[in-house]
This record gives C-alpha cells, sequence and structure tokens, in this order.
C-alpha cells in the first residue's frame, strides 16, 4: 500500500504541468458522427453525482476488504500512466460544442485553466470500470457498471470527449487491473490473500 501511495504521488506531481502543456499544442479534430447527432448540454451535476458516489461505495467496500483497495490503488496508478502515454501519443483537438465539466475535486489537478484536451481516453469512465471491476459484491459491481455507461453516454452529450475515448476506457481499466493484479502476484502479495480465503 505505501509503494502504491508513492507511486501515484510521483504520477500525480507530473500530471498539472503535463496537462497544462498538452493543452497548448494543437491536435487533430474527428468528424464524430455521434457527437454531432447529440445536441449538447450541460450533464455536470449528474456526472459528479454518479462518479462521487461510486467513489463512496468502493471507499467503504475497501474499508471492509484492504486487498480491494491495494488492488485499485495499483491499477489507478496505471491508469493514470497509461493516460499520460495515451494522451502524448494521440494528440486531439477538443470535439466541437464542448461544454466545460464542472467537477471541484477532480479539476483540482488541472490547475486553473480547464484542460479540454486531456482526450484518449476518458479518465472519468476508466476510473468507474476500474472501480467496477475491483468490487467483489454482485449487487455492487451492477450498479457500478450502471453508473459506468450513464457517465460515459453523459460525456458524450456534454462533447466533453469523443466516442472513441469514452469506448477505449474499459478496455484499458481492464488491461490496468490486470496488470496490477500481475504485479501483485509477481510480489507474492495478492497470491497470499487470495489463499487465505480457501
Amino acid at each position: 500500500m505505501f509503494s502504491g501511495v508513492i507511486t501515484l504521488s510521483i504520477i500525480s506531481f507530473f500530471l498539472h504541468p503535463f496537462f497544462q502543456a498538452i493543452e497548448l499544442r494543437e491536435g487533430f479534430l474527428i468528424n464524430d458522427i455521434l457527437l454531432a447527432i447529440l445536441p449538447a448540454k450541460d450533464c455536470s451535476e449528474a456526472i459528479f453525482i454518479l462518479i462521487w458516489s461510486c467513489v463512496a461505495l468502493a471507499t467503504i467496500r475497501f474499508l471492509n476488504n484492504p486487498m480491494l483497495f491495494i488492488v485499485f490503488l495499483w491499477s489507478y496508478a496505471l491508469l493514470c500512466l497509461t493516460r499520460i502515454i495515451t494522451i502524448a501519443l494521440v494528440p486531439l483537438n477538443a470535439p466541437a460544442g464542448l461544454i466545460p465539466l464542472r467537477d471541484p475535486l477532480s479539476n483540482y489537478f488541472y490547475g486553473q485553466v480547464f484542460i479540454t484536451k486531456d482526450l484518449f481516453y476518458s479518465g472519468h469512465t476508466a476510473t468507474l470500470f476500474l472501480i467496477y471491476l475491483c468490487l467483489e459484491k454482485k449487487r455492487d459491481r451492477l450498479l457500478v457498471l450502471l453508473a459506468t455507461a450513464v457517465v460515459g453516454l453523459l460525456l458524450l452529450v456534454q462533447h466533453v470527449h469523443y466516442s472513441m475515448d469514452v469506448l477505449a476506457a474499459p478496455f484499458f481499466a481492464y488491461f490496468n487491473v490486470f496488470c496490477a493484479r500481475k504485479l501483485l502476484r509477481s510480489g507474492k502479495l495478492y497470491e497470499t490473500q487470495e489463499n487465505s480465503k480457501d
């Protein structure tokens, strides 16, 4: 847990200057058919409520099972790292009609300038799907999976992301969780925890 917190802290230290840098570069504008159909509307409040409700639920479950938190912690650290890589490799301009997403908690890491080019892939969608993958109870997973789908759709309605950003997010989230579990197994921690349940 300690090494995971340190790793995430180091990655987070670079997020602010990275987001500021990518906002200044010129990228590509994608002709997204789905966004062209959807009228742009501000869904910030609903997105904020859904995301942080899922975070609150996950926090409660993680308190009862710290191993779930460790898996999530390392998965999220990898999520931040892979987003830095994909955003750097896929320079995109903001979708037409974008309405700024108002989230006072997550926007803290972005700084005063609103960031519009942190596009591929969607961090909000990926984080919720990551929570879904880390939870154990069937009902919890179903609720978070539904919230993931709704948030993904609302992000498109608000024109914050392109369709491909949202659709790619669950695949990257799965990859991050897979790598985190592999990493923890290599350190025998995750394997020991699994064996203790048997």
